[in-house]
Formats: C-alpha cells, sequence, structure tokens
C-alpha cells in the first residue's frame, strides 16, 4: 500500500525548499582553518563554497559560531548575537552567507535556547545581583536545602553527570543560592517562564533572519519549559516512564513549551519565505507531530534509523512510522545517520558481532571505551553498509541531513589521547563515557601537511595518519570513491523532488526492502535494498546507481541500488 506524506504548496516553491532539501551539517571548528590557528572558521567555510556547491547539497547547518570558552564545543553560548572571534567576523559571516547564497545553498543556523554560558552576560549579572533579583530570575536559581543550604535543591544529575546543582558565591563572599544546569555546570538554563527571556529569543531569530539565514536548528527543543516548584522528586520518582509518554515530565516535553513555538512561528512568518526549523526533540514519536506542525517549527528530527540495526524489518517499520506521521502533521519527514553527537555510521555498521550497531544508549561509545580496538572495526563492512543506508535514504521523501565527512567515508576515530580530549561528557563520566571527540576531528583535504589540508598549523584534535587516504582531493581523483558516490547520489536525488509518498513492494526474502516512487515525468524509479548475504534480483530497467556492483542483474549484499523501470 502508498504511504502518503503531505503534498507541498508548488504555488510558492521557494517557501518550502526544506521539505526535500538535503543539508550538510557544518562544524565550523573542525571543517576549515584559514588562518594557520588549528580552529575552523567562517572564512575557512567560504573558501569552501565550490567543494559543497558540487557536492549538491540545498543547505548547510552550522552547529554554534557564537562566542563560546568551548565547555561543550560551542552549545555554551557567551553572545546569541555575534560570532566567535576566533572563528571571525559578523562581516566573514555575511559573506559566507552571500557566498553560499550565490551556490544556491540555504543556511540553517543552530541556535540554543535551553541555556546559555556562564559568561553570558545575564549570568555575570545574575551573581552580581540578590538572591530575588530580576537578574537571577531569569535563570533557575534556588535556595539549598539543609542547615545552611549546603545541599542542593534535590538530586537530580546532569545529562553530562554529577550533580544538576552548582552552588554559588553570593557578591558578599559567602555561600549563597544554586543554579540549575541540565548540561555542563558551564551551561546553565534558562527560566523559560520569564518573558524577558521570551522576547530576547524573538530578537536572535529577527538578529540572524535580518542576515540571510534562511532556517534554524533548535537546540534541546523538548527541554525548555520546566515544572521546577511543584516536583522536586527524587531522581528515580522522576524517571518514571509515564511521565515521558504522558508530558508530565518536570524537564523534559511538556505541552506548553509549544507556546514558545508558536511564538517563533509567527516571526518565522514574517519573512518572505517564511523561515525554516527544525526541532532536536528526543520524545515518544507520538509526541514529536507537534514540535513538526506548520503552527510551531515545521519539522523534528526523527533519529530512528540512526537507533536502528542494519535490518530489513526495522528500517521499514521506521520508514512507514514516520512518513505516516508526517502525513499526519502536514510536516516532512527527517532522516539522518550521523551527527556530531554519534559515532559515524561507517564505524557503527563495523562493529564486532555482539557490540551492536545501531546508535540507541551506547552507540559503540561503550565498546570504544571498554577497551575495544579500533583495528577491530571492519571498515570495509561498516563503509559498505553505510553508502547502502545512505543510499536508500537519499531515496526517501523529505529531508536528508548529512554531517561532515561521511560523504569521505570518513571512520570514527577512535583513539584520542587523554590531554587531547575536549567533550565535558568525557571529563564528568570518566570510565562511563567515551565522548564526541571522535567524529569532531577536522576533515582532510589534502593527503600531506601538518593537518592534511585543513589548515597550514595542525588542527585542534588530532588527525590519524591515515586520514590520508580519505582526504578529498585523492578521492576528486577516484571516480570509485565515496565523495564521487555521494555526488552522484545527490545529483540523481535532485530529480526524485516531487510527489511526497513512496509505494512498498512486498518481496519474498525478508531481508530485502522494495519501493517505488514516481519521478515528475511519470516514470517509476525503484529503490531495493539488501540487507541480507545472498545476492537478490533487481526490476528490470536501467540502474542508475549502486552501492556495490551489480553483476547479472543481482544486487549483492549489504547494498541498495536504483533503478529506473522501463515505460
Amino acid at each position: 500500500m502508498p504511504t502518503t506524506a503531505h503534498e507541498p504548496d508548488r504555488t510558492n516553491p521557494s517557501a518550502d525548499w526544506w521539505r526535500q532539501a538535503a543539508v550538510y551539517q557544518i562544524y565550523p571548528r573542525s571543517f576549515a582553518d584559514s588562518n594557520a590557528d588549528g580552529l575552523g572558521d567562517i572564512p575557512g567555510i567560504t573558501s569552501r563554497v565550490p567543494y559543497l556547491a558540487k557536492l549538491g547539497i540545498d543547505a548547510v547547518w552550522l552547529s554554534p559560531f557564537y562566542p563560546s570558552a568551548l565547555a561543550d564545543g560551542g552549545y555554551d553560548v557567551d553572545d546569541y548575537r555575534d560570532v566567535d572571534p576566533r572563528l571571525g567576523t559578523l562581516e566573514d559571516f555575511d559573506e559566507m552567507v552571500a557566498a553560499l547564497h550565490g551556490a544556491g545553498i540555504k543556511v540553517i543556523a543552530d541556535i540554543v535556547p535551553n541555556h546559555t554560558s556562564d559568561r553570558h552576560a545575564w549570568f555575570r549579572e545574575a551573581l552580581a545581583s540578590a538572591p530575588g533579583s530580576t537578574a537571577r530570575n531569569r535563570y533557575i536559581f534556588r535556595d539549598g536545602r539543609g542547615v545552611n543550604g549546603e545541599l542542593p535543591p534535590n538530586d537530580w544529575t546532569s545529562i553530562f553527570g554529577g550533580g544538576a546543582w552548582e552552588r554559588v558565591t553570593e557578591p558578599d563572599g559567602t555561600p549563597g543560592q544554586w543554579y540549575f544546569h541540565l548540561f555542563a555546570k558551564e551551561q546553565p538554563d534558562l527560566n523559560w517562564d520569564n518573558p524577558e527571556v521570551h522576547e530576547d529569543f524573538l530578537t536572535t531569530l529577527r538578529f540572524w533572519s535580518d542576515r540571510g539565514v534562511d532556517g534554524f536548528r533548535v537546540d534541546v527543543a523538548h527541554g525548555l519549559k520546566k515544572d521546577m516548584d511543584a516536583a522536586h522528586d527524587d531522581l528515580a520518582t522522576i524517571h518514571r516512564a509515564d511521565l515521558f509518554a504522558l508530558g508530565e515530565h518536570p524537564l523534559w516535553d511538556r505541552d506548553e513549551v509549544h507556546s514558545v513555538y508558536a511564538e517563533w512561528r509567527k516571526v518565522f512568518d514574517e519573512y518572505n519565505p517564511p523561515r525554516a526549523a527544525v526541532a532536536e526533540a528526543w520524545v515518544h514519536a507520538d509526541r514529536r507531530a507537534r514540535y513538526a506542525s506548520p503552527e510551531g517549527l515545521g519539522q523534528a528530527f526523527n533519529f530512528d534509523l540512526l537507533q536502528s540495526d542494519f535490518d530489513a524489518a526495522q528500517f521499514r517499520e521506521v520508514i512507514t512510522k514516520n512518513l505516516a506521521e508526517a502525513a499526519a502533521t502536514g510536516a516532512s519527514s527527517t532522516w539522518v545517520f550521523s551527527n556530531h553527537d554519534v559515532v559515524r555510521h561507517a564505524t557503527r555498521y563495523g562493529l564486532p558481532k555482539g557490540t551492536g550497531r545501531g546508535g540507541a544508549g551506547t552507540d559503540g561509545k561503550d565498546w570504544l571505551l571498554d577497551g575495544g580496538d579500533p583495528a577491530e572495526v571492519d571498515a570495509a563492512l561498516g563503509l559498505r553498509r553505510a553508502k547502502a543506508a545512505t543510499l536508500l535514504m537519499l531515496a526517501l521523501p523529505g529531508s536528508a541531513y548529512l554531517y561532515q565527512g561521511e560523504e569521505l567515508g570518513l571512520q570514527e576515530v577512535g583513539r584520542i589521547p587523554e590531554q587531547d580530549r575536549q567533550d565535558p561528557t568525557y571529563f564528568r563520566n570518566r570510565g562511563v563515557e567515551i565522548g564526541r571527540d571522535g567524529c569532531r576531528v577536522p576533515l582532510p583535504w589534502e593527503p600531506t601537511g601538518t593537518s592534511f589540508g585543513f589548515g597550514a598549523n595542525g588542527s585542534h584534535l588530532p588527525q590519524p595518519a591515515w586520514f590520508k587516504d580519505y582526504a578529498v582531493s585523492v578521492e576528486e581523483q577516484d571516480a570509485g570513491s565515496t565523495l564521487a558516490f555521494y555526488r552522484r547520489a545527490l545529483a540523481l536525488r535532485h530529480e526524485l523532488t516531487g510527489e511526497e509518498h513512496l509505494e512498498w513492494i512486498d518481496t519474498a526474502d525478508g531481508d530485502v526492502l522494495h519501493f517505488a516512487r514516481t519521478a515528475p515525468d511519470g516514470g517509476a524509479w525503484h529503490v531495493v535494498a539488501n540487507f541480507g548475504a545472498a545476492p537478490t534480483e533487481l526490476p528490470e530497467g536501467e540502474v542508475l546507481l549502486s552501492s556495490a556492483e551489480v553483476e547479472g542483474g543481482k544486487l549483492p549484499g549489504d547494498a541498495t541500488a536504483w533503478v529506473r523501470a522501463r515505460s
């Protein structure tokens, strides 16, 4: 039976560019370094616009580029309306936007509304002010428990490990109140019950929209609204599953958060075309729709494929469910396998048997931390499966999100010396979390040099010697490279941006997925993904692209092919 999604408004195609966009995530500090300081920057991105244009993407999503102490890779923001001086200036940003727009590429900025950094002007003012002040009311300050307030208000823990409360020293030098931080202590949570917080973010959204930003990725979109006063339950109590399912958790996915995004939508719609947005919201599938509604942000990430094993039944279930959800809400689906927070999928799919290939919970990090040798990763198998999964994803209706370096087939960097690590999850949970540095190592552009062409003077995270084999200039000379494969796939994908539906075609082999999509000229494109080991027959027609060699009309195992059916 066909799985049908919302039909976009073709009367204003520029307004819904995001519905079928191929979006390339750039982690700015690890993309390209223009000034030889070891840190990627905005002019570095501008210098690589021709590369991005040739890749064939529709938009770039920039991870935070704001002033930051990098306590959490830039997600600790000092100033929401400026560029980190180590990365450039606002003028550099404007030049980058102009260059990307000139190449037909949209710009999505990361916005971090749950917390500021502890260096933000508001938080410095809060520390200098008395308890109960207007400045402190922008954040979540509480008196401590115990005789002298020496105990935190409750036993809640941070996502990054340790307690979620940090005690401050009052202006008179005495131990004082505690502030709440869901993440690192350098990331104090904002109080979204304060109208001043609402107004300031509306100003920020207009600031970047006026500079040409086409959309926003909303960090921790499900965490803004909190019930801090009525729910000082203990840690065990607030982990009840029903609280998440019913929207009654004190910290996550509360119904009132959607009032924030209704305000934001009004701002987005002030522009022509309206600004787009996508929510990072780790919520129950049946609650994701409200974030993706036309009255809200319009899209919400689903990480279901990322969390799935390399398994045909799991993939079909996820795809069917998410397309049905999109049809019901008027949104479009989102698909992703890798990003700045997870082990690269070319490595996940090559982990030794028994360690898991999905992203749920461990995502391969526990295996690496527990002494797993990166040399034991079957890199060839992992890359083969990653290409197959990506080719399947690029054929699906909806937006496809790619992470920098996956187009080169990069593996996770599994061994980084402790003295070079940067991720706070590693230091706050040493022995529990390996951290996210392994997917954030700067890209290789050339096979030689102090940083393989990333910059002229090393890189802020160490690159392994094997990076030289994955360098852009090396792959550009190889017609069979992963880069050539991605370029071809993205070029073909643009021929499929028609109706947002697909039709499943049942197969006798449970390891094979087969669906058809209608091309704009009325012809049919067939997509066949073989998750098994044995070859499978392809439908009759022209093989447009395959992630592995097709012989005798048969698709080998761990591979996907696009076939143009004969009319």
